[in-house]
Parts: structure tokens; C-alpha cells; sequence
């Protein structure tokens, strides 16, 4: 005996389903009839009635008071999926048509953002913004100018709540006595840290890159940059991986 959810995966609604074999099952009959068979009120039951009529699935007979409705041939139901299967079709074709636009709207709202800090609060507030990466982190250190700003204090208690977000790092920072500190903690603080020499390399400005955003911090300054671009972004993550290379081969010479 077929079954309602069999009805269901061809494309008949729950309620639809249940009415439609409500009428199968008792021939000729009345909303009132149909209705309580199928277990919904008489309101809902003529609704869906006259849908399926407009499905061509049901047909209402006799011109007395009392309306009646009568299933048509269960092959019309062949019908009825290959309507559904053309209007799907149709509603592709439009969906492409319209695709660019959509796309047009959606890029207004990815459009680059850039997001200025100013002060110590600010600027650390901006840089807790990376314990939101959902990877890893790469960055261009300063551990002394920040350990000066900030206190040695702050960073353990950022690089705690790092670790505690599984949040990897690849750092690469001047080969001076703050660096090589933090670098003896690079296991137990998942962080990959490659040194180069300060006398060529040196430079005080932080920046770190993460999920599709960029921050750049001036730890003297007192001063931060968020860039949040995707297409940048990418970029610069290139590029890093390129000083990464050329960290690594200063490391052997």
C-alpha cells in the first residue's frame, strides 16, 4: 500500500499528500469527508483541494449544494511531476539570468575595510583582534617595542588565551634577546619562529595576518591598522611565504 512519505519525496507537501490519499481511498466525497480522513480542518483541507485541482490531481464533480471532489487517473500524477520539473527549470534559467546582479550586490558588501586604534587600549584591542584567527597567524614580531608598551605581563596573558583557541603562529622577528626568549617557548606555545639578523633586517613595526584581514601596529606610536581585504590579504600572505624562504636560507649561512 503506498505510503504518504512516498508521496512526499515526489514533490506533494505533507498535508497535500495526506489528502490526496484521503480522496484515493474514499472515492467521491465532500471537503468535510476528505478533511477528516486526512486529519487537518475543513478550512485547510478545501485549500489544498483546489490546489491539487489546479495540479490537475483532483477534479470537482456535480453542480448540487454540496460540493464533491474526485481523484483523476493516478497517472495524471506523471503530469504533475513533469510541470514541477519544467518550472524548475524555468526558475534555473532565471536564477542564472539574475546571478549577476546578485553577485553585483554581494560584492558591494565584501568591499575592503580599513579600521583605524589610536592610544594603548585601542591598539591593544586591535591586536586581541587576532584571537579570532581561524588558522594560523603570520607575523612580523617586536617583541622588545612591545614588551616596552605593553609589559611582558600582557603578552603571557594573550599567548594564553592563543593557545587556548589552538591558534598556530609563524613568526619571523629580529635575532635580539627578547626574540630568542620567546622563541624557547615556541613548542608549548605553537609558534614557529625563524630569527634574522637585526643589523640588516631590523624593523619596529608589527604586523600580523590572519583570516582575510591584516593589522599593522606601531607599538611606539601607540597606533593600529586593521586592512580587511581578502584580494590584499592573499597578497601579503604570499609574500611572507617568500620571506619565510629567505628567513630559512639566513638561517644556514
Amino acid at each position: 500500500m503506498i505510503k504518504k512519505e512516498q508521496l512526499i519525496e515526489l514533490g506533494f507537501g505533507d498535508k497535500e499528500a495526506s489528502v490526496y490519499l484521503a480522496l484515493l481511498e474514499l472515492g467521491p466525497s465532500t471537503t468535510t469527508e476528505i478533511s477528516r480522513r486526512a486529519g487537518i480542518n475543513r478550512t485547510t483541507g478545501y485549500d489544498i483541494l483546489e490546489s491539487l485541482v489546479s495540479d490537475s490531481l483532483v477534479n470537482p464533480i456535480g453542480d448540487t449544494k454540496i460540493q464533491k471532489y474526485s481523484a483523476e487517473n493516478p497517472e495524471k500524477v506523471i503530469s504533475f511531476l513533469e510541470n514541477k520539473i519544467k518550472q524548475t527549470e524555468e526558475k534555473l534559467k532565471q536564477a542564472h539570468l539574475l546571478l549577476p546582479e546578485l553577485l553585483s550586490v554581494f560584492n558591494v558588501k565584501e568591499k575592503p575595510k580599513v579600521k583605524f586604534y589610536e592610544g594603548l587600549e585601542r591598539v591593544k584591542e586591535a591586536f586581541e583582534d587576532t584571537l579570532n584567527a581561524r588558522r594560523e597567524i603570520l607575523a612580523y614580531a617586536v617583541g622588545a617595542d612591545m614588551f616596552e608598551s605593553v609589559g611582558r605581563e600582557y603578552f603571557k596573558e594573550y599567548t594564553k588565551k592563543k593557545v587556548a583557541n589552538n591558534i598556530h603562529v609563524r613568526v619571523i622577528a629580529p635575532d635580539d634577546e627578547e626574540s630568542k626568549e620567546v622563541v624557547s617557548r615556541d613548542e608549548q606555545e605553537l609558534r614557529q619562529s625563524l630569527l634574522i639578523p637585526k643589523e640588516k633586517f631590523y624593523f619596529t613595526t608589527e604586523i600580523n595576518i590572519y583570516n582575510n584581514k591584516m593589522l599593522i601596529v606601531s607599538w611606539k606610536e601607540k597606533f593600529a591598522v586593521i586592512v580587511e581585504s581578502e584580494e590584499i590579504v592573499n597578497a601579503q600572505k604570499r609574500i611572507f611565504d617568500l620571506a619565510w624562504l629567505g628567513a630559512k636560507q639566513l638561517q644556514k649561512q
